[in-house]
């Protein structure tokens, strides 16, 4: 057993204020908007050329965020390291009350149903954010814009 302080030099962030709204739901900012989304997403569509967004939906009430892209060729090896790129992105920008659904767009890709399955997976996007090479790719697509 071990005494003292697991972490002795913890990293302590200030505690954000919360706006309360008519449903009782808490959130960080107001509606969540889809050119918000589409913004955010803009530094992963310069790195990864291929990908086109389809729509971009958002459910307030539900706290339901739906992605749909389509990647340029149906047979796209990239597709699910590219759905893999936006939920991670979207992961560290909204809060996590938020439920992300990203799809690729029906009839786009070959193995469409596989795709999604796996895209839509936590404990497989868990397990593909634990892959050290795969976890540095996704970094590197999502920061590279940004620098």
């Amino acid at each position: 057993m071990t005494l003292g302080l697991i972490n002795a030099n913890p990293i302590v962030h200030a505690k954000k204020e919360r706006v309360v709204r008519a449903d009782h739901q808490e959130y960080d900012d107001d509606a969540v908007d889809p050119l918000e989304i589409y913004d955010i997403l803009l530094s992963i569509h310069t790195h990864l050329n291929s990908l086109v967004t389809e729509s971009i939906s958002v459910d307030d009430k539900l706290g339901l965020i739906l992605i749909t892209f389509t990647p340029t060729i149906q047979h796209c090896s990239m597709a699910t390291v590219i759905g893999l790129c936006l939920r991670v992105k979207l992961m560290r920008y909204f809060p996590p009350l938020f439920k992300l659904d990203i799809k690729v767009s029906p009839g786009s890709h070959a193995n469409e149903e596989s795709v999604n399955k796996q895209l839509n997976d936590k404990e497989r996007v868990a397990s593909a954010l634990e892959n050290p090479n795969l976890r540095q790719l996704v970094d590197e697509c999502i920061y590279s814009n940004e620098l």
